[in-house]
């Protein structure tokens, strides 16, 4: 039996996030499970990387799973290709060493989020970007994304509801960029809880508008009271962008 890893783009615009869900079939996860499980006719259950939300999108999401058989991994990636919905892409199948599993093994993973912030929407972009027409000050939100680096406690920036599971994460940097009216919010870490890089982005942008001050982060951080993180930006303008390991 070989452990293979499988690189995926997918646009999640209309699947319910990445992770199978009891019987419902519309999540990434379960439509590529169908598709394995059909061309090697055996059970294949694949371990993803990232459990991204409703909506969410991906340039490089990672998993792997383990399986029984002689197609070489150009077949494997062909026939998945050729048999998965069209916004549902495979970029690379390889054979990894059998210990490697797509979650723990991650050291960091890194979130983009895409903004339009011009004075009209853009039909172009409106499902995978989110539209803010009033104008954002770039140089609040940069100053008060500082507060974020480091280790901390984001129980007041997730939606995460178990009790003992650790709500301490690392983030390593946020990068935050504007070329014409797209801004783009780049946030690297060593992992994120249940709706926390949109949490970030929420108060970010209330910097932004001007709503909040950045002044206030370290406290709503220290609070540790959800109620306090404001606004969650919506998933459509959320991608996976990369994972190192």
């Amino acid at each position: 039996m070989k452990n293979y890893l499988i690189s995926i783009q997918y646009d999640g615009g209309r699947y319910k996030g990445w992770q199978r869900l009891g019987g419902d079939g519309n999540t990434i996860q379960s439509k590529i499970e169908a598709v394995l499980s059909k061309l090697l006719d055996e059970k294949i259950e694949i371990i993803g990387c990232s459990r991204t939300d409703a909506g969410v999108h991906a340039y490089d999401q990672v998993a792997n799973f383990k399986a029984n058989t002689k197609m070489t991994v150009n077949e494997l990636k062909d026939s998945m290709n050729r048999y998965l919905p069209t916004d549902i892409s495979i970029r690379e199948v390889r054979i990894v060493d059998d210990t490697f599993h797509a979650r723990f093994a991650a050291k960091n993973k890194t979130y983009v989020y895409k903004i339009w912030n011009g004075d009209c929407p853009n039909p172009f972009v409106r499902k995978y970007s989110l539209y803010i027409d009033s104008r954002l000050d770039l140089r609040q939100m940069s100053k008060a994304s500082k507060s974020f680096l480091g280790e901390h406690d984001f129980t007041a920036f997730t939606n995460a509801k178990s009790k003992t599971k650790s709500m301490v994460r690392q983030i390593e940097s946020i990068d935050i960029e504007k070329h014409g009216d797209m801004i783009t919010i780049r946030i690297t870490g060593n992992g994120f809880l249940h709706n926390m890089v949109r949490k970030i982005v929420g108060v970010l942008i209330e910097t932004g508008l001007g709503t909040l001050k950045g002044d206030e982060i370290p406290a709503i951080l220290n609070s540790k009271e959800r109620s306090k993180s404001g606004m969650l930006a919506d998933a459509c303008g959320l991608y996976l962008e990369k994972i190192i390991y």
